[in-house]
């Protein structure tokens, strides 16, 4: 049996993040996992600069509410789920997941948790547990599923490597250059094929 795991921003969705960088004019909050290899550095970061601009999380929730699906997201995801057990492991929060899960048909996914103040102010972040998508694959594997994993991210790539077949989607090209060994796609027709390749190498 086959298990697909998928990371949810900047494969099924736009990266949070970014989205609500341009929306408020803060450049800073455009650094993504893509850009900064330590999560924790990176979450600091930003609720030190939500902090100073006095942005909370209904903030960056009304941004989500206006977001949606990749093009083609969807139809990807419902096809997939056809064929597969698929499971959504992300470093996002389901404090901002849950309008895009709706969208795309409440996939499972793990997450972590946000942590705001009465005045809805963010105050700290909660991981569900370190490494948590390596874990969840390498927990996968004991309970017998061939895994097969795709991302994009530095964040990503102790879940492809965990993986026995790992998948780069659109990455930029300092993870590409990092790690030569996944093999890239740049849409979901790739995906699909390479995905579907893999499950033959490894069945």
């Amino acid at each position: 049996m086959q298990i697909v795991c998928l990371d949810l921003e900047g494969v099924l969705v736009p990266e949070i993040w970014i989205e609500f960088s341009q929306r408020t004019a803060i450049p800073e909050l455009r650094r993504t996992t893509r850009d900064e290899p330590d999560y924790d550095k990176l979450m600091k970061f930003r609720l030190d600069i939500l902090a100073q601009k006095g942005l909370g999380l209904p903030d960056i929730q009304a941004v989500i509410k206006d977001m949606g699906p990749m093009p083609g997201a969807r139809k990807f995801l419902d096809d997939l789920r056809d064929a597969y057990q698929v499971v959504i492991l992300s470093d996002t929060f389901y404090e901002f997941a849950k309008p895009l899960m709706e969208q795309l048909g409440m996939p499972t996914l793990f997450c972590h948790k946000l942590e705001a103040n009465d005045r809805g102010m963010l105050v700290n972040y909660h991981l569900r547990m370190p490494d948590q998508k390596r874990a969840a694959v390498k927990a996968f594997k004991g309970l017998n599923y061939k895994v097969i994993a795709a991302g994009d991210s530095y964040n990503d790539t102790a879940m492809l490597g965990e993986a026995h077949a790992g998948i780069l989607f659109r990455p930029p090209q300092n993870v590409i250059e990092e790690f030569p060994q996944f093999p890239v796609v740049r849409d979901y027709d790739g995906l699909r094929a390479e995905i579907d390749a893999a499950r033959a190498r490894i069945i």
